[in-house]
């Protein structure tokens, strides 16, 4: 799970930093109103049958590519002419989150790309000597590497948890890589000097499993104990979504990754400043730590059940100077948004893309 980050209290990042919803005024260009809805909405779904989570169950075969660091599995769907729609996964889920969302946006002609995250199902490094590094711009950069590779020069990049961090993250240090985002619980940059301010009893208590993982026992535990630990962290997280033992299976077969828990431990131990990144992402992450503006189209989104600490989204709405909209997707949806509200969030994409 991800987020508290820059906002007072985002879940998986413990954002020191006070945005108060009041500050600053909005830009000019950011023509939809919190809470509106863009005129394309009822457009997008009305010719296709309505799809329940958990329809699909099943990818075609998977592809993988060399990319920077990495040699990347992914799904992909749609016309290899389309325009670019890259849908990014969280902890503890993979790519199985996006299901029932790839189907809506291909058969609208979309080409989708959903990779596994570093540490991950099938994706892996190239060079064993190379540090398993979860830093923020690290995995952001993995991002634009697979964007290189696939030879796609501007996407849509949609995501929730980590996914929605690298969103943001990419939609700021590369605004011309990013056609629009949506990026699930708000603005999630942060960085670990931003993340020292200690938090009230009832807030720490929500991040219980990041102090966990600062401990070599919470690593060994974390290990030992994989699959309980996960989908513990899926009902926390979601606690009105009922998903089967077959839902949470198909998605924790990618957690076998080798490189897993090493990946999960040092994203939550460097937000926190107790583990150090590599000198490489220096410039990026001194850029991030400034909290800069998204300017790019963007539409934010909210489960009305989400189970993760959040923040409000009048807090972070200031983080946002390009055309937006925020949306609350209420009937118990939780934290995987795009797996409990599949329509929602393709409807989504599809505004943002349109904006």
């Amino acid at each position: 799970m991800n987020n508290l980050e820059t906002i007072g209290i985002s879940r998986r990042h413990f954002a020191a930093v006070s945005l108060s919803a009041g500050a600053a005024l909005l830009a000019p260009s950011a023509l939809f109103a919190e809470g509106t809805q863009p005129l394309t909405s009822n457009s997008f779904l009305a010719d296709l049958p309505t799809v329940k989570p958990g329809t699909n169950t099943s990818f075609g075969p998977l592809k993988q590519i060399e990319a920077g660091l990495l040699n990347v599995g992914y799904a992909e769907a749609g016309p290899a002419d389309g325009p670019a729609v890259i849908l990014l996964h969280g902890w503890p889920y993979d790519i199985y989150s996006f299901i029932d969302v790839i189907p809506l946006l291909a058969a609208k002609g979309y080409r989708v790309i959903v990779p596994y995250l570093r540490g991950y199902g099938t994706t892996s490094f190239l060079s064993g000597a190379t540090m398993r590094n979860a830093q923020q711009s690290a995995v952001g950069l993995d991002i634009i590497a697979l964007m290189d590779a696939l030879k796609i020069q501007q996407a849509t990049v949609a995501g929730f948890d980590w996914g929605a961090r690298t969103a943001d993250v990419m939609a700021v240090l590369w605004p011309e890589r990013c056609k629009a985002i949506v990026s699930v619980s708000g603005y999630l940059i942060s960085s670990p000097a931003g993340n020292q301010t200690p938090f009230p009893p009832q807030a720490a208590f929500a991040f219980w499993y990041q102090y966990y993982f600062a401990t070599e026992v919470g690593k060994a535990g974390y290990a030992k104990y994989l699959d309980e630990f996960n989908k513990f962290i899926w009902h926390q997280a979601s606690p009105k979504w009922n998903f089967d033992d077959a839902t949470y299976n198909r998605s924790a077969a990618s957690f076998n990754n080798p490189d897993h828990v090493d990946i999960v431990m040092h994203d939550y131990r460097w937000r926190l400043g107790l583990a150090d990144g590599e000198r490489k992402y220096d410039e990026l992450e001194k850029r991030l730590a400034a909290l800069p503006v998204v300017t790019v189209p963007a539409i934010t989104m909210e489960g009305d059940s989400n189970g993760a600490i959040h923040a409000p989204s009048a807090a972070y709405r200031n983080k946002f100077s390009g055309k937006y909209d925020y949306r609350l997707i209420t009937g118990g949806v939780g934290h995987n948004l795009p797996q409990e509200a599949p329509e929602a969030f393709a409807q989504a994409i599809f505004d943002v893309d349109h904006f």
